[in-house]
């Protein structure tokens, strides 16, 4: 396995492991829901750009990627 990819899933592995604590020992409110928002939003960036190769991609379709990112996490966090 490339370097980049280990490294890549070793913080994908602690996000995940940080939005399980955040989620068990935050009680449900605007803050917990915005940390497990913004952690999993770090997350899909790290999977798309590294793993589907996204960083290759054209810049519309980065910039694209982005702002439906943003859009959904901003109704999420309207509609919480």
């Amino acid at each position: 396995m490339k370097k980049p990819l280990l490294y890549t899933y070793v913080v994908l592995l602690f996000l995940t492991i940080t939005t399980a604590l955040v989620s068990t020992s935050i009680e449900v409110s605007t803050l917990a829901v915005s940390l497990i928002m913004g952690l999993s939003a770090i997350k899909f960036l790290l999977v798309a750009f590294q793993f589907m190769e996204l960083r290759k991609a054209n810049s519309f379709w980065k910039i694209c990627l982005t702002l439906v990112l943003a859009l959904i996490i901003l109704l999420v966090l309207l509609l919480f």
